[in-house]
C-alpha cells in the first residue's frame, strides 16, 4: 500500500508508538490521531498531526474519527499494561482491548475503509522456543494481556478474510523510547533518583528480552504496510539480539553515573504471566527488504540516555 495521499487515522495516537507513527506519516498524508488521554500525552502528538480526544470504546466517538474519507486506520489504541494482577482488572484488559478493536473494524466495515494496521505482541506466543517465527504454533500466551491480543487477531484476521479489510499484525518485541513511562528503563532512572545506592529489581534479574527503539519500531511498521501484499500478513518486529534485565540495569546505572547495588526479589520472572525470556526470529522482516536492527542492548541505551533527560 503506497502511504502517501492518504487520510489515515492513528488509534492510540497520543501514546508511545502511535504518537512516533503518526510523525512519520505526516509528510505526505493528512493524518488523525485519536487518543482518550488516559495514559496518552496530548503533547506527544507531532506537529502537523490533527488530534482528536475521543474512546475508542465508545462506537459514536469511532463513527466520529473513522469516516468514509478513511483510507487507513492504524489501531493502537490499547490497555497496554502486561502486569496486572486483580481479577477485575484482568478481565477488563481481556474485554475492552477485544471490544476496541471489534469496534474499529465494525466502523471500517460500514464505511468501506479497507486497509487495517494493528499492534499486537510477542506475548501471544507464550514461553515458545527462542527464536520465535510467526508460523510457530500452537500460541499459548500465559498472560490475560497476551490472550487478549490473541483474541484481537483472531478479530483482524475475520475481517481481513471474510470482509476484505487488508490488515497487517505486528507482534512487537519491547519497545521503549522518549516518552515513555511504566516500563523497567524509566521505572529504574525514577527509583536510582530516588535511592542512587540501591536498586530493587524484580525476579532474578536473568530475565532476558529482545528490546527495539520506537523510532525503528515506526519505520519497520511503515515498511511492512507498503510493502507487504496479503490480505493478512503477520510480522515480528524485534531486534536480533536480546538484553537481560541486569544489563538493563547496568546501562541505565552507567548513563546516570552510578553504582548502586542490587537486590531481587527472587523467582525467574517478575510477575504472574511474565515471559522470562523473549526472542523473536525478524527473517521475514530481512526477507522484506527492512534493516532490521541488530543490538538490543543500543536499543536500551538510546532509549536510557533520552528518558533520563526527560525525567531529570
Amino acid at each position: 500500500m503506497d502511504l502517501s495521499g492518504k487520510n489515515v487515522v492513528v488509534t492510540g495516537g497520543a501514546g508511545l508508538v502511535g504518537s512516533h507513527l503518526a510523525g512519520t506519516l505526516a509528510d505526505g498524508n493528512d493524518v488523525l490521531a485519536v487518543d482518550d488521554l488516559s495514559k496518552g500525552d496530548r503533547e506527544a502528538v507531532p506537529d502537523g498531526v490533527a488530534f482528536e480526544r475521543a474512546d475508542v470504546l465508545d462506537p459514536d466517538d469511532v463513527a466520529d474519527v473513522i469516516t468514509e474519507e478513511t483510507d487507513v486506520v492504524f489501531h493502537f489504541a490499547a490497555h497496554t499494561d502486561v502486569r496486572v494482577d486483580d481479577p477485575a482488572e484482568e478481565r477488563r484488559v481481556f474485554e475492552e482491548n477485544t471490544e476496541m478493536t471489534y469496534n474499529v473494524l465494525e466502523r471500517m466495515r460500514e464505511v468501506g475503509c479497507d486497509a487495517l494496521a494493528f499492534t499486537s505482541s510477542s506475548t501471544v506466543y507464550g514461553e515458545a522456543p527462542r527464536p520465535t517465527p510467526e508460523e510457530y504454533a500452537p500460541l499459548e500466551p500465559i498472560s490475560i494481556y497476551g490472550a487478549s491480543k490473541l483474541s484481537d487477531e483472531g478479530v483482524v484476521s475475520t475481517f481481513a478474510h471474510s470482509y476484505g479489510i487488508q490488515s497487517w499484525v505486528f507482534r512487537f518485541a519491547n519497545i521503549v523510547g522518549p516518552r515513555q513511562r511504566g516500563n523497567v528503563i524509566p521505572d529504574f532512572i525514577q527509583k536510582l533518583q530516588d535511592d542512587p545506592e540501591t536498586l530493587t529489581i524484580l525476579g532474578d534479574g536473568k530475565q532476558e528480552k529482545s528490546y527495539l527503539h520506537v523510532a525503528d519500531c515506526a519505520a519497520a511498521i511503515r515498511d511492512v504496510v507498503e510493502r507487504a501484499d496479503d490480505a493478512y500478513n503477520v510480522y515480528n518486529l524485534g531486534s536480533k539480539t536480546t538484553t537481560s534485565v541486569v544489563d538493563i540495569a547496568d546501562i541505565v546505572a552507567d548513563v546516570m553515573g552510578l553504582a548502586p547495588e542490587y537486590e531481587f526479589t527472587g523467582g525467574d520472572r517478575g510477575w504472574t504471566g511474565d515471559v522470562p525470556k523473549m526472542r523473536l526470529d525478524t527473517s521475514k522482516l530481512a526477507e522484506l527488504g527492512h534493516d532490521v536492527p541488530e543490538d538490543s542492548d543500543a536499543a536500551v541505551r538510546r532509549a536510557t540516555e533520552q528518558l533520563y533527560d526527560e525525567l531529570s
